[in-house]
C-alpha cells in the first residue's frame, strides 16, 4: 500500500481531499467525530475508502504517515494534540490540491472581509474573458475534488486563515490579502498576531515572479507587512493616493498599472455598489489584467457583475421598503461595511452568535443612519447595551419570520429593511445560508 493518510472531518473539504488522495494512491481513512451527510457518505463508499463517524478512533488515527485536518477543526481538539505530540505532519486539504495541481495557475484570495466578493468577481471576469477555470476553495467546490474529477489550467480559490494554517508548500501564483480585521481571534488564543501570521502566509512561498495584492489603505496590513519576508512583485490598491503600481481610485476613476500595461474606467460603471466593493473590484480588476485578460473585457464584466447570494442581495421592494439580505456578514467589520453603503433609512436586523463583537465600531454609522434595530437571536442583551441610549426602537425576535415583520412594522415607504447580523448563526439557524433563506422567504411572504 501507498502512504497512510487519515482525513480528519468528513464534510466538503475532507471527502474532496480524500477522493483525491485515493486517486494519487494513498492508503486513505476519514473520520469524523459526528456523522456525515448522506451524500458525503455515499462519496467514500463510492470510491471505495474507510471511514468512520461518530467517533475518533486513536488506534486508527495515530498510524498515520500525514494527517489532512479539515478547517473547521480546532488545534486544542484532544485527537490534534494526540496527533501533534506523536510528532505526525497535518496538512490542509488546500495543501494536498497543490502538490497535485500539475502545472496550472492559482489565483487565491484570503482577508477578514470581502474575499468572497472578489473571489467571484475574478471568477466572472475570467469566465466572461473565456478563460477554462474553476471557483473552489470556501466557495465552489472543494480544492481537492475539482483537482481530482475535473481539474483545470486556473484555480481562483478563496482560502480562509484556517485553510492556509497547516500550507508547507502552498504557493499562489497572484495572491490577494483584502484587508485584516480581529475576527476568528478565539482560534487564535486571543492573539491578533497569530491570525495576522495566518493571513501573511498566503503569500509566505511566493518567488520573484510571482505577485502579492493588498490594501494599502489597510492600517493592519500596512503595519505587519514589512515584518514578513515577501519577496514577490507588491501591487497595492489605494483610494487615498496615487500609486506608482496597482491600482488607486481619484476623482471617481480607477486607474491601474501592473509593469507597462496602464488601464482605467470610471467607478459609476461597477455593478458592486459601496466603498468596500471598490476596493473589492479594484483587486480583482488588478487580478484580471495580470492574466492577461483584456481591458474591454475586464470592463465589460465588471458592469454586468451580479452581487453574491446572502451578500448584499436585493431580496424585493414590499410597498416601497426595500429588503436586503446580508446573512454572510457575520462580523462587526462586515456590518460596518454594508451600512457604510446605505443611502437610504435603515432598519437593521442584528443579532446571533457573538463572537467577542466591539459594536463600538459600528457607532457612529448606527446614529447616522439606522431609525430602528430589530434583535434577531436568542442573545441580544448586548446589542441593548450598546445602542439603548443611541436607538429608540429597539425590538426583541427570535425567528426569521418575526423579525422581518417588525422591521416592515417600523419602515416606511423609502426606508431599507437591511439584515446584516454581525453574528454567526448557529443559535436558531443551521448555517448564515439557512438564515438567509428563511429571511427571504418571509420577506417574499408579505
Amino acid at each position: 500500500m501507498g502512504k497512510r493518510i487519515v482525513i480528519l472531518g468528513g464534510s466538503e473539504s475532507g471527502v474532496g481531499a480524500a477522493l483525491l488522495a485515493k486517486q494519487q494512491g494513498y492508503d486513505v481513512f476519514v473520520s469524523d467525530s459526528s456523522s456525515l451527510k448522506d451524500d458525503y457518505r455515499n462519496g467514500l463508499r463510492n470510491a471505495e475508502i474507510a471511514f468512520e463517524e461518530g467517533r475518533h478512533s486513536e488506534d486508527l488515527i495515530l498510524h498515520a504517515d500525514e494527517v489532512m485536518k479539515s478547517p473547521g477543526i480546532p488545534e486544542n481538539t484532544g485527537i490534534v494534540k494526540k496527533i501533534r505530540s506523536k510528532g505526525i505532519d497535518i496538512i490542509s486539504e488546500v495543501e494536498l490540491a497543490y502538490r497535485f495541481k500539475g502545472n496550472s495557475k492559482i489565483v487565491a484570495i484570503t482577508g477578514s472581509n470581502g474575499k468572497t466578493t472578489t473571489t467571484a468577481l475574478i471568477y466572472h471576469v475570467s469566465k466572461t474573458a473565456g478563460l477554462d477555470c474553476a471557483l473552489v476553495g470556501n466557495i465552489g467546490y472543494s480544492f481537492a475534488k475539482q483537482v481530482a474529477e475535473d481539474p483545470k489550467p486556473l484555480y481562483i480559490a478563496e482560502i480562509s486563515s484556517f485553510q492556509l494554517d497547516d500550507t508547507r508548500h502552498f504557493k499562489p501564483d497572484i495572491a490577494i490579502l483584502t484587508n485584516i480585521t480581529p475576527d476568528h481571534l478565539d482560534r487564535y488564543d486571543n492573539q491578533l498576531e497569530k491570525y495576522i501570521s495566518s493571513k501573511f502566509r498566503i503569500a509566505a512561498n511566493q518567488q520573484q515572479n510571482d505577485y502579492f495584492i493588498y490594501c494599502a489603505d489597510d492600517e493592519i496590513t500596512m503595519k505587519y507587512k514589512d515584518k514578513f519576508n515577501i519577496r514577490s512583485n507588491q501591487l497595492p490598491i489605494s483610494m487615498k493616493r496615487e500609486l506608482p503600481n496597482g491600482a488607486f481610485i481619484k476623482d471617481g476613476d480607477m486607474y491601474i498599472r501592473t509593469g507597462q500595461d496602464f488601464t482605467n474606467m470610471s467607478v459609476f460603471d461597477f455593478a458592486l455598489k459601496g466603498k468596500h466593493n471598490q476596493y473589492n473590484t479594484m483587486a480583482a480588476c488588478v487580478a484580471a489584467t495580470l492574466l492577461d485578460i483584456r481591458k474591454d473585457k475586464i470592463r465589460d464584466a465588471v458592469q454586468h457583475f451580479q452581487s453574491l447570494e446572502h451578500r448584499m442581495e436585493h431580496v424585493a421592494t414590499v410597498r416601497g421598503v426595500e429588503f436586503i439580505n446580508d446573512s454572510k456578514s457575520t462580523n462587526v467589520n462586515s456590518t460596518w461595511y454594508a451600512l457604510e453603503s446605505m443611502t437610504k433609512p435603515v432598519i437593521l436586523i442584528l443579532g446571533g452568535v457573538d463572537k467577542g463583537n466591539d459594536y463600538s465600531l459600528i457607532d457612529d454609522l448606527v446614529k447616522e443612519k439606522v431609525k430602528a434595530i430589530i434583535c434577531l437571536g436568542t442573545d441580544s442583551r448586548k446589542i441593548h447595551e450598546a445602542f439603548g441610549n443611541t436607538i429608540s426602537l429597539i425590538a426583541n425576535t427570535n425567528n426569521a419570520g418575526d423579525a422581518v415583520h417588525a422591521a416592515f412594522h417600523f419602515a416606511s415607504k423609502g426606508d431599507v429593511v437591511l439584515m446584516s447580523p454581525a453574528c454567526a448563526s448557529f443559535d436558531l439557524f443551521k448555517n448564515y445560508e439557512d438564515r438567509g433563506n428563511q429571511f427571504k422567504k418571509s420577506v417574499k411572504e408579505l
